[in-house]
């Protein structure tokens, strides 16, 4: 039986994905986890960002939902350009992973950015294969 690398890396991903988008929807309602996220600066987000989490959660579903299809876990959504919006997620967790490294909080460096490294590294390898 021959595993295959990228079909499985894609539905980790999009798990990931799923973890991080609930993180977004409890910032959304409210709940003390601000410091991992958005630099750290508010425990509980002010409700400007927390419509900031709430579109978020949704780009991050979209995000799993791409890869998924890319990697031919999910069949159908055929006009889903998904060789440019795989690089795009690349490109973009490239720069999370360095914004989340470079963050003043310590909860966000310790905890977003070996997240976001490996979403970024586990992509690159679906993109890439």
């Amino acid at each position: 039986m021959e595993v295959d690398f990228v079909y499985i890396s894609s539905i980790i991903v999009a798990i990931m994905f799923v973890f991080l988008a609930i993180f977004q929807v409890l910032l959304t309602l409210g709940y003390p986890f601000g410091e991992f996220t958005l630099g750290g600066y508010y425990k509980i987000l002010p409700k400007k960002l927390r419509i900031v989490s709430a579109v978020s959660a949704l780009i991050l579903l979209f995000m799993g939902l791409v890869l998924l299809k890319h990697s031919n876990v999910l069949n159908g959504l055929d006009f889903l350009p998904t060789n440019i919006l795989v690089w795009i997620i690349i490109i973009s967790l490239g720069l999370m992973t360095l914004a989340n490294l470079i963050s003043q909080s310590k909860k966000e460096r310790h905890t977003m950015t070996p997240l976001s490294g490996v979403a970024f590294i586990l992509c690159l390898f679906i993109a890439l294969s």
